[in-house]
């Protein structure tokens, strides 16, 4: 096991040293930089700047120099310093930037994912014992109906009929009279009574696909010969099916962890815009459209990386659920 440890250990240090690479080059590809659609923005205003006023822009904020020296003083900012830069548009350090708005996201991004397996695996379960059932037939429309909604579309659905059968208004994560107010329980449990809604719209695709993911997987156990066995020498159903066939069927799931992780910090950026929600998603969204590369980088990076971490703890939650997988290279 810590062979299987060390080794996977290591390809997460060169597959994140690579996703630094793509990254910066990513976030160069579109034409221009920020200084180009910040010139586009003045001469719409009816401004106009000169070419020795942008020169000084790119000089000040580094955009003057080769693009593998960009590289290489972005890498050691963050490696040293844990300093991502300076955001262009916002004038501000990225990293306050982003953890001004982390919590939130963070709070939201981990009820979904206990939505999603409290919800899906129970169901996948049931649904795969009751095979070819009204329930399972029930589910298995239900399922694809919730595969097919894009999420955006459920919220602005779920706003609809909320606001038509209680007048609430369910934009946002605060009643007005609490934006600005200081953090306290009321506030908390304000938060809480409108934290339920984007959580169901972000958890349901993930659930309706789990679901299904775990259906299958467990009718492929259910009939193998070490269940009939078990079953012929009067171990109890109950204990069978969670003891063997579950925990093998958990095996997909566990390993869809890694690039689940980043919906926590990616704040899912159209449904936070229709909901109105305080997360990092919006912000990614205008760091893009804006081409604030620091601000977009730091975000792709940390989305990356935590893919990355996020597949190692897969992997090593795989081999703790089925030993075969340690010998796997």
């Amino acid at each position: 096991m810590l062979y299987f440890f060390l080794r996977r250990f290591l390809y997460m240090l060169i597959t994140i040293a690579l996703v630094s690479v793509v990254t910066f080059v990513l976030i160069q590809l579109p034409p221009g930089d920020f200084i180009t659609s910040y010139a586009v923005q003045l001469q719409e205003q009816g401004s106009t700047v000169s070419e020795s006023d942008f020169a000084s822009l790119r000089k000040q904020y580094g955009l003057d120099k080769p693009l593998y020296v960009q590289y290489f003083v972005w890498v050691r900012n963050i490696v040293v310093r844990g300093d991502f830069g300076r955001s262009f548009q916002w004038n501000k350090p990225v990293k306050d930037l982003i953890w001004e708005r982390m919590g939130i996201t963070a709070i939201l991004g981990l009820g979904a994912l206990i939505f999603t397996f409290a919800v899906a695996i129970p169901i996948g379960i049931y649904s795969a014992r009751h095979q070819y059932s009204v329930a399972d037939f029930s589910i298995t429309v239900v399922g694809y109906l919730g595969l097919a909604t894009p999420n955006f579309l459920l919220a602005l659905i779920l706003m609809f009929f909320v606001y038509k059968y209680t007048g609430l208004s369910v934009g946002g994560l605060f009643s007005p009279e609490y934006v600005q107010a200081s953090w306290s329980i009321a506030k908390f449990m304000d938060m809480l009574s409108h934290l339920w809604i984007p959580v169901v719209v972000l958890g349901t695709a993930g659930t309706a696909g789990l679901i299904r993911v775990m259906r299958g997987m467990l009718l492929d156990e259910l009939n193998k010969q070490y269940v009939v066995t078990a079953r012929a020498k009067g171990l109890k159903e109950s204990k069978l099916i969670i003891k063997y066939p579950v925990r093998v069927a958990l095996n997909p799931i566990v390993s869809t962890l890694g690039w689940r992780l980043t919906n926590i910090v990616s704040g899912a950026p159209i449904v936070a815009v229709v909901l109105n929600l305080p997360t990092t998603g919006p912000l990614l969204l205008r760091a893009l459209l804006s081409q604030d590369m620091y601000l977009a980088g730091a975000f792709i990076m940390l989305l990356s990386t935590l893919t990355v971490i996020g597949t190692f703890v897969s992997d090593l939650l795989l081999a703790a659920l089925d030993p075969r997988i340690r010998t796997m290279r």
